[in-house]
């Protein structure tokens, strides 16, 4: 069984999610970066952790692709155009998406007061928008971003739109709200949050 290590208003909610999808079991221990729960097994201390055994895997996405290799569910097979569309989609979100959202975290939370730039917050959201209007311009016909299947990029995304509000930033256009109203939807969206809260 897998333990995850992390708190829920992280990337740690990606993992959990895409546990419930995969339909395995796990252990989530709550702990925030770090805390001595999570640099007893990565020393930079951040979050999330998973434990496979007595081996940890950090990087939210890193998990997310190791799980569905290991499970063959949320992914296209390795080596294939499928997948290579897949991987080039995650690191769009994770540069587009999760990028402005974090540099704006930092800059209001995350670094020490001394070293934070709060002018730098409206064109993290600027960019953030910018990329929202470009990605709906190239979502396809199918009710998710690699067509008829959920995958990672899925969950990245939706736990980015998700931050996105939580920080003000905002959904603004309407086929990106119809799809993350869609996606958190799903059973495995709702019981991993309420398994985590």
């Amino acid at each position: 069984m897998y333990t995850v290590i992390g708190g829920l208003a992280s990337r740690t909610f990606r993992v959990l999610w895409m546990l419930e999808e995969l339909g395995v079991p796990f252990t989530h221990v709550k702990a925030g970066p770090r805390s001595d729960e999570v640099t007893a097994h990565s020393a930079l201390g951040k979050i999330p952790v998973l434990l496979d055994g007595d081996v940890a895997v950090s990087d939210s996405v890193a998990i997310m692709t190791y799980l569905a290799d290991k499970h063959g569910g949320l992914t296209a097979p390795a080596g294939t155009l499928e997948r290579a569309r897949q991987d080039a989609m995650t690191q769009r979100i994770v540069d587009e998406f999760d990028g402005p959202l974090w540099l704006a975290a930092r800059h209001s939370f995350v670094l020490p007061e001394e070293h934070r730039v709060p002018e730098v917050k409206p064109s993290a959201k600027w960019e953030f928008a910018r990329a929202e209007a470009s990605l709906v311009r190239d979502m396809g016909d199918g009710p998710f971003l690699m067509g008829a299947q959920i995958s990672i990029p899925d969950i990245i995304l939706t736990h980015c739109l998700g931050w996105a509000i939580v920080a003000k930033f905002g959904v603004t256009e309407p086929v990106m709200s119809a799809y993350l109203d869609r996606l958190r939807n799903r059973d495995a969206y709702k019981l991993s949050r309420e398994k985590a809260a």
